[in-house]
């Protein structure tokens, strides 16, 4: 319903901001993170993309400062288990890259340092969405990535990179963007290493 909101930060505490709108205050439910990158904005215009939840007894608008961050949201929640409020528990705690980074490298132990989250919670995360992706994104060919690079394939580093432009595509990079940003990044680097590095230069 509500892709974004842009208005003056009128409160923000640990968890929710509000919004003024042209005199309508939308509170918004956000992460710890994105309060924190929030400090030095009160009273200023910010703009921040927005999730509706609705339940049988409740509505909710929750606030992300990034669209990385909102399409994470959206991909935790998918999993079995993991409700709105979890999935901003993980948020607050992970960056997007971190989370996307700990998912390819295995890191149960990182996602479970989450409030609330435990060890099978947070191992189901890495399966489920490991899989989501395996199934919903289309393989990229390791030697399309690796233009005039064999010997980087080779040296196995295509696999990362494909694993690495799927995890992009999943936070809404389409692939044109996704195998520019691949070109000159190290094939011989850890997966999660190189969705980092990917992710500055997108931020960048």
């Amino acid at each position: 319903m509500f892709y974004y909101i842009q208005g003056e930060l009128a409160y923000k505490d640990l968890n929710t901001c509000v919004l003024d709108c042209g005199g309508v205050g939308y509170k918004l439910t956000v992460s710890r993170i994105t309060s924190e990158e929030l400090s030095s904005s009160v009273g200023k215009k910010v703009k921040l993309f927005t999730h509706l939840a609705i339940r049988e007894d409740d509505i909710e608008l929750f606030g992300f400062g990034s669209e990385n961050e909102r399409s994470c949201f959206n991909s935790l929640t998918t999993v079995s288990g993991v409700g709105p409020k979890v999935a901003m528990s993980i948020l607050s705690v992970m960056t997007p890259d971190d989370l996307i980074s700990a998912i390819y490298s295995e890191d149960v132990k990182a996602i479970a340092k989450a409030p609330g989250i435990g060890s099978k919670t947070a191992a189901r995360i890495v399966l489920e969405l490991r899989d989501k992706i395996a199934k919903d994104m289309p393989l990229v060919d390791a030697k399309t990535l690796n233009r005039g690079s064999s010997a980087s394939v080779a040296k196995g580093g295509g696999k990362n990179l494909s694993e690495a432009a799927e995890a992009l595509m999943v936070l809404g990079y389409d692939k044109n963007t996704v195998l520019k940003v691949l070109k000159d990044i190290n094939t011989d680097l850890e997966v999660g290493e190189i969705i980092r590095l990917a992710l500055r230069k997108l931020a960048g």
